[in-house]
């Protein structure tokens, strides 16, 4: 199999990229993948350790990468799913009491638990993209970029994520008593 002439030119791109101008590619968006990180794993270590994994496993597949122009949304879904590993690794370990320690204490308002209860309880594709959308102010244009879907799919996942997290509210009927 021969490539051709642009083909071989974005190899060499980036075979050639050194691992300074990768990592600071990387550092431009460093406060957009935090804050994706955070809003995932709502943990200050954990999302920084979820970034320094989503650096890594961006660097052994950076050859996997077609289009640079795509850099930022191809991080942010490495990201993402690095961040729903730890969250299934959660699941199946039980924190030690030494672990919470050590974390600093933030005050949430009780209406923020809740909101982020039932957050989590809507469906993970329908969830992805509210807190894409509404805590990292992300366009659906990119969130569609991002999740490599057109973007009317992602309309209609935001639809169906907000009527089931309307749904799971207004069953908590406590909530409106207050």
């Amino acid at each position: 199999m021969t490539m051709t002439n642009a083909e071989m030119k974005k190899v060499t791109i980036i075979d050639t990229r050194s691992e300074t101008d990768f990592y600071d590619s990387i550092l431009v968006h460093r406060e957009q993948l935090y804050s994706i990180a955070y809003s995932y794993l709502r943990n200050r270590n954990d999302a920084l350790e979820a970034m320094q994994e989503m650096t890594c496993r961006a660097w052994i597949k950076r050859k996997t990468l077609k289009d640079p122009k795509a850099f930022k949304s191809w991080i942010i879904r490495i990201l993402i799913y690095v961040c729903i590993d730890e969250q299934r690794r959660r699941k199946r370990s039980m924190p030690l009491v030494d672990e919470r320690i050590g974390e600093q204490v933030t005050h949430i308002g009780h209406h923020r638990m809740e909101m982020l209860w039932a957050l989590e309880q809507v469906k993970p594709k329908y969830r992805h993209v509210l807190l894409l959308k509404y805590y990292n102010d992300m366009t659906l244009t990119e969130i569609a970029n991002i999740m490599n879907k057109p973007e009317g799919t992602v309309k209609t996942w935001q639809h169906k994520g907000l009527k089931q997290l309307r749904t799971i509210i207004k069953n908590r009927g406590e909530w409106n008593n207050e």
